[in-house]
Protein backbone atom coordinates (compact mmCIF):
# COMPACT_ATOMS: atom_id res chain seq x y z
CA UNK A 1 0.00 0.00 0.00
CA UNK A 2 1.43 3.57 -0.89
CA UNK A 3 2.11 5.43 1.74
CA UNK A 4 0.91 8.69 3.42
CA UNK A 5 1.52 12.02 1.68
CA UNK A 6 1.88 15.18 3.77
CA UNK A 7 0.92 18.94 2.28
CA UNK A 8 2.25 21.84 4.38
CA UNK A 9 1.26 25.12 4.20
CA UNK A 10 4.89 26.32 6.09
CA UNK A 11 6.90 26.46 8.72
CA UNK A 12 8.98 23.49 8.37
CA UNK A 13 11.47 22.55 11.05
CA UNK A 14 9.43 24.86 13.96
CA UNK A 15 8.35 24.44 16.86
CA UNK A 16 4.59 25.03 15.81
CA UNK A 17 4.79 21.61 13.44
CA UNK A 18 7.08 19.51 16.18
CA UNK A 19 3.57 17.88 17.39
CA UNK A 20 2.50 17.29 13.59
CA UNK A 21 5.89 15.85 12.83
CA UNK A 22 5.82 13.79 15.82
CA UNK A 23 3.02 12.48 13.73
CA UNK A 24 4.83 11.48 10.49
CA UNK A 25 7.06 10.08 12.47
CA UNK A 26 5.03 7.87 14.18
CA UNK A 27 2.92 6.91 10.52
CA UNK A 28 6.55 5.15 9.68
CA UNK A 29 5.45 2.45 11.86
CA UNK A 30 9.63 1.97 12.85
CA UNK A 31 11.01 3.13 16.47
CA UNK A 32 13.80 4.98 14.91
CA UNK A 33 12.64 6.43 11.39
CA UNK A 34 15.10 7.00 8.84
CA UNK A 35 14.68 10.82 7.66
CA UNK A 36 15.59 12.36 4.57
CA UNK A 37 15.72 16.19 4.69
CA UNK A 38 15.75 17.38 0.76
CA UNK A 39 16.43 20.91 1.09
CA UNK A 40 16.24 21.33 -2.85
CA UNK A 41 13.77 24.31 -4.13
CA UNK A 42 15.93 26.34 -1.78
CA UNK A 43 18.91 25.81 -4.10
CA UNK A 44 18.07 28.94 -6.03
CA UNK A 45 18.93 31.47 -3.19
CA UNK A 46 22.55 30.62 -2.86
CA UNK A 47 24.61 28.13 -0.83
CA UNK A 48 24.63 29.41 2.68
CA UNK A 49 20.23 29.30 2.42
CA UNK A 50 20.72 25.65 1.18
CA UNK A 51 22.75 24.80 3.48
CA UNK A 52 20.96 26.23 6.46
CA UNK A 53 17.59 24.35 5.30
CA UNK A 54 19.64 21.19 5.51
CA UNK A 55 20.96 21.61 8.60
CA UNK A 56 17.89 22.82 10.34
CA UNK A 57 15.41 19.93 9.14
CA UNK A 58 18.28 17.62 10.60
CA UNK A 59 18.30 19.44 13.97
CA UNK A 60 14.84 19.29 14.03
CA UNK A 61 13.88 15.82 13.10
CA UNK A 62 17.15 14.30 15.02
CA UNK A 63 15.56 15.91 18.26
CA UNK A 64 12.43 14.44 17.62
CA UNK A 65 14.51 10.97 17.66
CA UNK A 66 15.01 10.05 14.20
CA UNK A 67 17.87 9.18 12.60
CA UNK A 68 18.39 12.11 9.96
CA UNK A 69 20.25 12.38 6.60
CA UNK A 70 20.45 15.52 4.44
CA UNK A 71 20.49 15.14 0.78
CA UNK A 72 22.09 17.82 -0.72
CA UNK A 73 20.63 18.05 -4.32
CA UNK A 74 21.09 21.09 -5.41
CA UNK A 75 19.74 20.72 -9.64
CA UNK A 76 19.21 17.92 -11.93
CA UNK A 77 22.89 16.90 -12.81
CA UNK A 78 22.20 15.91 -8.93
CA UNK A 79 19.29 14.54 -9.01
CA UNK A 80 21.34 11.79 -10.90
CA UNK A 81 23.61 10.98 -7.90
CA UNK A 82 23.43 7.65 -7.12
CA UNK A 83 24.17 8.25 -2.60
CA UNK A 84 21.44 10.45 -3.31
CA UNK A 85 18.86 8.05 -4.95
CA UNK A 86 19.73 5.54 -2.49
CA UNK A 87 19.41 7.74 0.66
CA UNK A 88 15.70 8.08 -0.65
CA UNK A 89 15.17 4.48 -1.72
CA UNK A 90 15.87 3.57 2.09
CA UNK A 91 14.44 6.40 3.35
CA UNK A 92 10.83 6.00 5.83
CA UNK A 93 10.28 9.63 5.83
CA UNK A 94 11.36 12.23 3.09
CA UNK A 95 10.69 16.01 3.76
CA UNK A 96 11.05 18.54 1.21
CA UNK A 97 11.30 21.87 2.49
CA UNK A 98 10.39 25.20 0.65
CA UNK A 99 11.90 27.66 -1.81
CA UNK A 100 11.17 27.89 -5.60
CA UNK A 101 8.57 25.38 -6.66
CA UNK A 102 9.72 25.63 -10.41
CA UNK A 103 12.98 24.59 -9.38
CA UNK A 104 12.04 21.70 -7.37
CA UNK A 105 9.54 20.62 -10.21
CA UNK A 106 12.29 20.81 -12.77
CA UNK A 107 14.73 18.42 -10.75
CA UNK A 108 12.27 15.74 -9.89
CA UNK A 109 10.73 15.60 -13.58
CA UNK A 110 14.28 15.39 -15.46
CA UNK A 111 15.95 13.74 -13.26
CA UNK A 112 15.96 10.01 -11.97
CA UNK A 113 14.96 12.18 -8.27
CA UNK A 114 11.25 12.19 -9.11
CA UNK A 115 11.07 8.88 -9.98
CA UNK A 116 12.76 7.23 -6.58
CA UNK A 117 10.53 9.74 -4.23
CA UNK A 118 7.69 8.52 -5.99
CA UNK A 119 8.75 4.69 -5.31
CA UNK A 120 9.77 5.57 -2.01
CA UNK A 121 5.99 5.99 -1.29
CA UNK A 122 4.98 3.38 -3.14
CA UNK A 123 6.32 0.85 -0.78
CA UNK A 124 4.98 2.91 2.21
CA UNK A 125 7.43 5.42 3.01
CA UNK A 126 5.94 8.55 4.07
CA UNK A 127 6.34 11.93 1.75
CA UNK A 128 5.93 15.36 3.21
CA UNK A 129 6.36 18.63 1.06
CA UNK A 130 5.99 22.17 2.57
CA UNK A 131 5.52 25.21 1.04
CA UNK A 132 7.67 24.44 -2.65
CA UNK A 133 7.35 20.81 -1.26
CA UNK A 134 4.33 20.19 -1.36
CA UNK A 135 3.33 22.08 -4.59
CA UNK A 136 5.69 20.39 -6.50
CA UNK A 137 4.98 16.76 -5.47
CA UNK A 138 1.00 17.40 -5.93
CA UNK A 139 -0.35 16.30 -9.68
CA UNK A 140 -0.07 20.37 -10.89
CA UNK A 141 1.69 23.65 -9.92
CA UNK A 142 1.94 26.60 -11.32
CA UNK A 143 4.49 29.07 -12.98
CA UNK A 144 3.53 32.72 -11.83
CA UNK A 145 4.43 35.87 -13.85
CA UNK A 146 6.17 38.04 -11.52
CA UNK A 147 6.21 42.19 -11.93
CA UNK A 148 10.30 42.37 -12.06
CA UNK A 149 11.59 45.49 -10.34
CA UNK A 150 8.48 44.88 -7.46
CA UNK A 151 9.50 41.12 -7.40
CA UNK A 152 5.36 40.28 -6.65
CA UNK A 153 3.69 37.54 -8.93
CA UNK A 154 0.63 38.52 -10.53
CA UNK A 155 -2.55 36.35 -10.80
CA UNK A 156 -2.80 36.08 -14.41
CA UNK A 157 -1.98 34.57 -16.46
CA UNK A 158 -0.92 30.85 -14.47
CA UNK A 159 0.67 28.65 -16.79
CA UNK A 160 -0.01 25.19 -15.22
CA UNK A 161 2.82 22.45 -15.12
CA UNK A 162 2.76 18.95 -14.18
CA UNK A 163 4.14 17.77 -10.92
CA UNK A 164 5.34 14.72 -9.45
CA UNK A 165 1.52 13.18 -8.97
CA UNK A 166 1.57 11.57 -6.01
CA UNK A 167 -1.89 13.29 -5.37
CA UNK A 168 -2.84 13.15 -8.84
CA UNK A 169 -5.34 16.10 -10.18
CA UNK A 170 -4.66 18.62 -7.22
CA UNK A 171 -2.74 21.57 -6.83
CA UNK A 172 -1.57 23.33 -3.51
CA UNK A 173 -1.68 27.30 -2.77
CA UNK A 174 0.56 27.14 0.45
CA UNK A 175 0.54 30.45 2.59
CA UNK A 176 -2.81 30.85 2.09
CA UNK A 177 -3.65 32.62 5.15
CA UNK A 178 -0.64 35.28 3.87
CA UNK A 179 -2.78 36.47 1.11
CA UNK A 180 -5.55 38.42 0.55
CA UNK A 181 -8.58 35.80 -0.14
CA UNK A 182 -9.57 37.28 -3.59
CA UNK A 183 -6.13 36.59 -4.89
CA UNK A 184 -5.95 33.40 -3.82
CA UNK A 185 -9.74 32.81 -5.16
CA UNK A 186 -8.46 34.65 -8.73
CA UNK A 187 -5.44 31.81 -8.89
CA UNK A 188 -7.70 28.70 -7.62
CA UNK A 189 -10.45 29.50 -10.74
CA UNK A 190 -8.00 29.70 -13.14
CA UNK A 191 -7.12 25.78 -12.77
CA UNK A 192 -7.56 23.30 -14.57
CA UNK A 193 -11.09 21.87 -15.09
CA UNK A 194 -11.56 19.14 -12.99
CA UNK A 195 -8.69 19.77 -10.88
CA UNK A 196 -8.86 20.68 -7.20
CA UNK A 197 -6.70 23.18 -5.30
CA UNK A 198 -5.71 23.05 -1.73
CA UNK A 199 -5.07 26.71 -0.08
CA UNK A 200 -3.47 25.62 3.72
CA UNK A 201 -2.48 28.33 5.94
CA UNK A 202 0.62 28.27 7.38
CA UNK A 203 1.85 25.74 10.23
CA UNK A 204 -0.95 23.62 9.07
CA UNK A 205 -0.87 20.23 6.94
CA UNK A 206 -3.38 18.09 4.87
CA UNK A 207 -2.25 14.49 6.17
CA UNK A 208 -4.05 11.59 3.69
CA UNK A 209 -3.49 8.73 1.66
CA UNK A 210 -5.99 6.90 -0.52
CA UNK A 211 -8.13 10.04 -1.18
CA UNK A 212 -8.67 10.22 2.51
CA UNK A 213 -7.15 13.09 4.55
CA UNK A 214 -7.10 15.16 7.75
CA UNK A 215 -6.49 18.55 8.52
CA UNK A 216 -3.78 19.10 11.21
CA UNK A 217 -1.96 23.06 12.57
CA UNK A 218 -3.81 26.19 14.01
CA UNK A 219 -5.10 26.90 10.74
CA UNK A 220 -7.27 25.73 7.72
CA UNK A 221 -7.41 23.96 4.38
CA UNK A 222 -9.84 25.57 1.68
CA UNK A 223 -10.75 22.81 -1.06
CA UNK A 224 -11.64 24.57 -4.09
CA UNK A 225 -13.30 22.62 -6.98
CA UNK A 226 -13.89 24.84 -9.34
CA UNK A 227 -16.32 27.87 -7.84
CA UNK A 228 -17.31 25.38 -4.68
CA UNK A 229 -14.83 26.45 -1.76
CA UNK A 230 -15.15 24.11 1.87
CA UNK A 231 -12.73 24.92 4.54
CA UNK A 232 -11.81 22.40 7.01
CA UNK A 233 -9.84 22.85 10.62
CA UNK A 234 -8.02 20.43 12.86
CA UNK A 235 -9.00 17.35 13.38
CA UNK A 236 -11.41 17.58 10.32
CA UNK A 237 -11.26 15.25 7.61
CA UNK A 238 -12.39 15.10 4.19
CA UNK A 239 -11.97 13.20 0.85
CA UNK A 240 -10.24 13.73 -2.44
Amino acid sequence: MSGPVALVGAGEFLAPMAEFDRVLLRATGRPRPRVVILPTASAPDGESTFLTWGEMGTEHFAALGAEVEPVLVRDVAGGHDAAALQAVGEADLVYLSGGHPQHLARVLMESPLGAALAMANARGAVIAGCSAGAMAVVGLTMDFRVVPKLRIPLPFPIRWRAGLGLVAGVAVLPHYDAWPEPFSASVALQSPRGSVVLGIDEDTAAFGRNGTWQVNGRGRVTVWRGRHRERFRNGDAFRL
